[in-house]
């Protein structure tokens, strides 16, 4: 008889994760010896989340507002959710629109459940947040990598020319992550406009993640894509509350679509989690009505941290420094170093981990490819005394290395 084990789905047994949780555990491993770890890892913001969100969800649960909401979200957060689109966007939202969903990551999962079919391709931007691809061969689906161009002077770009050419009949959809996770691309308003146009004329869709929509720090323009007039007809949009509210373990995002699709969304979403959580859709009513300053104060405070990492990491041997536009990663080429001190790259970052108490996240945990091979992440969500030591720490722990092959 075969075990529990044995009888899993092949699809399901191939299935990846998000890497970065793996460095979780590790640091972890080692901060349990004793030292104090840096952590250049973590996507989320280190400021908690902001006390008047706090406290619309005390009062909610002291009003005992507790049980099974309406699947789509309460009104009050559908209806906050489309007036900040329309008022930021100038967008046409309705709150019928909305779907309210258990983290943005959900709202991908339920854009891609609706509409992948097996066999259907989907091309991502390489590299990439680990969950569109892996969600997409969940429902038998193919990723098809776009590698984005890189410089250190111009950052990472969109190759529209080869994006044209990786579209086939089985091309069901494109993924447009912007801001970009992992790199801190803000991709072009031509670059989303021509996105756009392409999707039209091949009448395929566009599942586009705007998760970091308020972290941009003015270098490249943002342009999101409700922007369009006729986004209803090729955009399934995604958006939360984690990063712009620092609300990573409430989870609530929420999902866009046309108003033919959204009963559809609805009773899939109905299948997987029911609702999100009532009180929690209270507060992100409230977060997105209320006092925008401390939104703002946050931002200016990580472009500051922006700044001041890049200035730094411009200092290291072998590592080559694009200035990141928007989300809070940089995600430098350490491709010359790593060929000098005869490492890979997740050997290098385990390196600085075990020996020197810092994590960052090597590029292989954000792509398959040769770019993943070449760069490493880190984020600048952390305090800049933290950033300065955790780079003294990399600073030395290169230096170590270099005098060992001299």
């Amino acid at each position: 008889m075969s075990s529990p084990i044995g009888l899993l789905k092949d699809v399901v047994r191939r299935l990846g994760g998000e890497k970065a949780f793996l460095y979780v555990a590790k640091s972890r491993e080692v901060a349990n010896r004793g030292v104090e770890v840096i952590s250049f890892g973590i996507g989320q913001p280190d400021i908690p989340t902001f006390q008047y969100i706090i406290d619309a969800a005390k009062e909610a649960l002291d009003k005992k507002f507790t049980g099974y909401t309406e699947t789509a979200g309460i009104p009050e957060l559908r209806e906050a959710v489309a007036e900040y689109l329309n008022r930021r966007y100038g967008a046409d939202v309705k709150p019928s629109e909305v779907v309210a969903t258990t983290g943005a990551k959900t709202a991908i999962f339920l854009g891609i459940a609706a509409y992948v079919r097996p066999g259907d391709e989907v091309i991502i931007p390489d590299p990439t947040y680990p969950a569109y691809p892996e969600i997409t061969k969940l429902f038998g689906g193919k990723p098809v990598y776009l590698p984005l161009k890189f410089s250190v002077d111009r950052g990472f770009e969109i190759d529209l020319k080869k994006l044209e050419e990786l579209i086939t009949v089985r091309t069901r959809m494109i993924v447009l992550n912007n801001p970009h996770n992992p790199t801190g691309a803000v991709f072009t308003p031509r670059e989303v406009e021509k996105i756009l146009e392409i999707a039209k004329d091949h009448k395929i869709l566009v599942l586009a993640d705007e998760i970091y929509d308020n972290f941009v720090y003015g270098e490249v323009p943002f342009k999101s894509v409700l922007e369009d007039p006729d986004w209803r007809d090729v955009v399934v949009y995604v958006n939360g509350f984690s990063k712009t509210f620092s609300m990573t373990g409430w989870r609530l995002g929420y999902v866009v679509v046309s108003e033919k699709v959204v009963r559809h969304i609805v009773t899939l979403a109905t299948n997987v989690y029911s609702c999100p959580p009532s009180f929690v859709q209270v507060a992100g009513a409230k977060a997105l009505r209320g006092d925008w300053s401390e939104v703002r104060n946050m931002i200016s405070l990580f472009r500051e941290r922006r700044d001041f990492i890049v200035e730094e990491l411009r200092k290291l041997p072998g590592f080559e420094v694009w200035k990141s536009a928007g989300a809070f990663y940089v995600f430098p080429r350490v491709k010359k170093l790593l060929d000098v001190v005869g490492m890979d790259v997740e050997k290098f970052v385990d390196h600085l981990l075990y020996n020197y108490g810092v994590v960052m996240l090597p590029g292989t945990a954000f792509s398959e490819t040769e770019i993943g091979r070449e760069f490493v992440r880190l984020s600048f969500a952390i305090d800049v005394k933290k950033i300065e030591e955790g780079l003294k720490r990399v600073r030395k722990a290169i230096d170590d290395l270099l005098q060992q092959r001299s």
